[in-house]
């Protein structure tokens, strides 16, 4: 392992980690009120949260695409509101941390970032409810800066089932299929992590863009309902999009599911939201672990999902999206953005080629960008911005 370690390190500095969501920005918000003084990006934020600059140049992290995700209880102009403040930190830590991160908004200034040595810093909106039902609400996220919209987060949005919500709609809706048509017309990719299996299979058949799965594992694996089942990743190599497996332990590994499910229980009963990360709320996470010792994922859980995926969907549509800051919880050997050497390591101990190592970190995500960018210019030839409603589309209720 260490000599594969020292290889996984030489094999980043070629071809960085693209990874498909951190939440960073929400930590920020539930930290310190998004005061950057107080959370010195460049200086080590162990103590914090799972990310600062120094651990993303250790892990070998070329591109971040960062969440400006909202709690899906948030809704209607609220919801629009807080995702405009998370836009809005995203843009002034790249901005404070240049000399690193380089302001991304197409495949090309991802490779430009690579070149220069800096850090590519995206955007990638977490739940349809960002949007409360607005296709200029959408368009306006796309023009500052979101290059990614997850259809929806833990719960139902009126157009589109989530993963982990009682099914309502069975997928996508009319409207929900207009807002597909619209982000592919953007170049906006479609996230189908957190959706329901129904809505992935509805928003393959709809887009014309490749997809993108931001932070999902296998659901054969794990059977968990945020991950992707064998049938959908089959659909993957004809719609040209790539599925990005997370780290987080209760999608990962099976035993951690029934413990992340008494742990969330005990942190309603204090009153607290189950993926609130406050001081005060991890106080409770670390009081019941301590109680009750959790299944512990290590770098061999996730590889066994990367393994999967690969061997279902083809080494050209498989990824990485760590969900660090977004999470309680970690895989040993995967703690913070330090870890993706750890990795490509265990990978490499597995005979992952280099040329295998150098898609899943690097060329398959900017791909898929660019193929999202190509679908838009043409179809901007011929269609323009998309004025529907839901209540046209779906009817008032």
């Amino acid at each position: 392992m260490t000599d594969h370690l020292a290889q996984a390190h030489d094999l980043l500095a070629a071809n960085p980690v693209v990874d498909g969501h951190n939440d960073f920005p929400w930590a920020l918000r539930e930290q310190v009120r998004y005061d950057l003084d107080q959370r010195d990006m460049a200086a080590d934020l162990t103590a914090y949260t799972h990310t600062d600059i120094p651990r993303l140049r250790a892990g070998g992290v070329g591109a971040q695409f960062w969440s400006v995700y909202v709690r899906s209880d948030f809704s209607g102009d609220t919801a629009v509101s807080a995702t405009l403040e998370q836009i809005d930190v995203v843009r002034r830590f790249t901005e404070r941390y240049a000399t690193t991160l380089r302001p991304a908004f197409t495949a090309d200034d991802m490779e430009a970032a690579r070149t220069e040595g800096r850090i590519a810093s995206l955007m990638g909106a977490e739940g349809g409810h960002s949007i409360n039902c607005s296709m200029a609400t959408l368009r306006t996220l796309y023009d500052l800066g979101v290059r990614y919209m997850t259809l929806t987060h833990n719960d139902n949005v009126p157009w589109a089932d989530s993963a982990t919500d009682e099914p309502k709609a069975h997928g996508l809706t009319r409207f929900g299929e207009e807002v597909v048509r619209e982000m592919n017309r953007l170049g906006m990719l479609v996230d189908l992590s957190h959706v329901s299996a129904d809505t992935m299979r509805d928003a393959l058949r709809v887009t014309e863009a490749p997809v993108v799965f931001s932070h999902s594992s296998a659901r054969a694996v794990c059977d968990h309902p945020r991950n992707i089942p064998d049938d959908v990743l089959e659909l993957l190599p004809a719609n040209g999009g790539v599925a990005m497996a997370t780290f987080v332990p209760k999608f990962v590994l099976p035993e951690a599911v029934a413990w992340t499910r008494e742990a969330d229980e005990n942190m309603r009963a204090h009153g607290l939201h189950p993926l609130e990360m406050t001081p005060a709320a991890m106080k409770v996470q670390r009081t019941f672990e301590e109680a009750n010792p959790r299944p512990l994922a290590t770098v061999s859980t996730v590889a066994d999902h990367l393994d999967h995926m690969r061997e279902v969907a083809g080494i050209d549509h498989i990824g990485i999206g760590g969900d660090f800051d977004g999470t309680a919880f970690t895989p040993e050997g995967l703690s913070d953005v330090a870890g993706y050497p750890n990795l490509v390591a265990e990978l490499l101990d597995r005979r992952w080629s280099s040329a295998d190592l150098a898609k899943l970190t690097w060329q398959n995500a900017v791909r898929t960008l660019r193929g999202a960018e190509d679908v838009a210019r043409t179809a901007q030839t011929t269609r323009g911005p998309s004025l529907a409603t839901i209540d046209q589309l779906d009817g008032a209720e």
